[in-house]
């Protein structure tokens, strides 16, 4: 199969840069319900956004890699040793190329391995068929998301909804608490797979198959047709939204699956996929190697128009903007309030987990003092003369900080941390006694991001890796809300109250 490689990497950068038609068509079906100048609008608007950039430049739509897994159906015969080889040489090519971010870390040492190999990445399964032809899938599922993942031991307790027993109805609470419990952090509005049976792995590994389904498709069971639609209607009265600022769509498809179990097991297995959902898939000619056909890339066209706004049911109010360039006093900072929008001009500093760890015991090769961290990992091109340009720039789950931050930003006087899905409480007390604030970017929208950024100005602890090292950006017209602030207020504690309430409203047996 002489074309066999091309055709691995055509897929490995349409997944990367362009967004299945039946997620877009779900993406703009949320936006109709969203009300103009709202939170959540905004990020939709800047997701749609995002999109059409990804496509214009034939760029990264999300700066998260996750983990690549290809599924592969093929003839009897087919020489899966040597697809894997070229699958293998397809991703690195695609890293050099900037297509995808290195991603592949040594668990032991954290040392990146810089293209996208190592033990056990990407993730290639293969499945024989009696077809003529090879069915190859491709899905890069993100962090953020991956981490809100999910799986629950029946019967048991669950927040909000109480006990959940071994029938169809404690499958319905899983659900829906499993959509309560992702709140903002794996970048909602998202979609779902999930897996009922098996033990632990294939109960996992059957919620991620569930994502290879079309969002449009139906269940060929009757009874996980209805669990599908219920669980799409009700998600969605929750108002956790966009981003989890609140808001009509949570969750933009549900996919069941199901498989047998022993008696003294019974698992329900979510995973959760954030808007950025890439997957796509091709049918392969066995013999040259060559696409014959696209997946998923059917039906209606979606096309996002740049700097697009969100369709009105209604209007409201606008939040508050507020122009920011770092060095920011605690007297700017102070007047932050939840809810208002911010544009930042001017200088910040990327900031990961292996930064945050560092700071934490050692002393920062900058000035941080008035200073905006961003938690961001981003895709980074060098040219010729050695300079580095971003290919995408989005905003990584901040929770993973919480640690760290509240200590870190006294020490060094930090004023403002940057991240998707909010912090804690220990880091929300931080902010209140040493005046700080936390911006919530939009999850995902790593073009938008990148486009703000104006020039790298420099870069240190490129030993940590590409997507750990402290950047040096300068930036225009960066947009954030503030969603914790200097009074003790946390727009995602709020949200997160707000939800459970109303899920409690769920408690009840559907059912029978």
């Amino acid at each position: 199969m002489k074309n066999f490689y091309e055709s691995m990497y055509q897929l490995v950068v349409e997944t990367s840069t362009n967004l299945p038609k039946d997620v877009r068509r779900a993406i703009a079906a949320a936006k109709l319900k969203e009300s103009a100048g709202t939170r959540s609008a905004m990020s939709l608007a800047t997701i749609t956004n995002n999109i059409k950039m990804a496509d214009d430049n034939i760029s990264p739509i999300c700066q998260d890699t996750g983990l690549p897994t290809f599924k592969l159906k093929v003839p009897v015969g087919a020489n899966q040793i040597e697809m894997k080889k070229e699958i293998k040489r397809a991703i690195e090519q695609a890293t050099k190329d900037g297509k995808l971010r290195p991603n592949s870390v040594d668990s032991i040492s954290g040392t990146n391995s810089g293209d996208n190999l190592g033990e056990g990445t990407p993730v290639i399964k293969f499945e024989q068929w009696e077809k003529d032809y090879i069915d190859a899938r491709l899905i890069l599922k993100g962090g953020g998301c991956e981490n809100k993942n999910i799986q629950y031991s029946l019967p048991c307790e669950l927040e909000g909804l109480g006990k959940a027993g071994r029938d169809l109805d404690g499958i319905r609470k899983c659900i829906m608490h499993s959509v309560y419990q992702a709140q903002g952090q794996g970048c909602s509005a998202g979609f779902i797979g999930v897996g009922i049976g098996g033990d632990r792995t294939s109960g996992y590994e059957l919620a991620k198959e569930q994502l290879f389904r079309r969002v449009d498709d139906v269940n060929e069971r009757e009874d996980l047709r209805q669990l599908e639609e219920y669980v799409m209607k009700h998600a969605n009265e929750l108002g956790i939204g966009t981003m989890g600022f609140g808001g009509e769509t949570t969750l933009l498809g549900c996919k069941i699956g199901v498989i047998n179990r022993i008696p003294a097991s019974f698992f329900v297995s979510v995973a959760y996929n954030c808007w950025a959902y890439r997957r796509l898939g091709v049918y392969i000619d066995p013999e040259t190697g060559s696409i014959n056909e696209w997946l998923y890339q059917d039906g209606e066209e979606v096309e996002f128009a740049e700097n697009e706004v969100a369709a009105a049911n209604e209007q409201v109010e606008a939040p508050r903007e507020v122009v920011l360039e770092a060095p920011i006093t605690e007297e700017q900072i102070r007047e932050l309030k939840v809810g208002d929008v911010v544009r930042i001009n001017g200088m910040m500093y990327t900031g990961r987990d292996a930064i945050h760890k560092y700071l934490s015991e050692n002393d920062s090769p900058v000035d941080l003092n008035g200073q905006i961290i961003y938690h961001c990992g981003p895709v980074m091109m060098k040219d010729d003369d050695g300079n580095y340009h971003v290919k995408a720039a989005g905003p990584t789950t901040s929770i993973r900080e919480e640690p760290y931050q509240g200590d870190i930003m006294k020490r060094f006087g930090i004023r403002a941390v940057i991240g998707k899905g909010g912090m804690g409480p220990k880091t929300l007390q931080a902010l209140k006694e040493h005046g700080g604030v936390y911006l919530n970017a939009i999850g995902g929208a790593a073009q938008y991001y990148a486009d703000c950024i104006k020039s790298v100005e420099g870069v240190d602890f490129m030993q940590f890796g590409i997507p750990e090292a402290m950047w040096h950006l300068k930036v225009e017209g960066f947009t954030a809300v503030v969603t914790m602030d200097s009074h003790g207020n946390s727009l995602h504690a709020d949200v997160d109250k707000s939800s459970l309430e109303k899920l409690a409203q769920f408690k009840e047996p559907v059912f029978k």
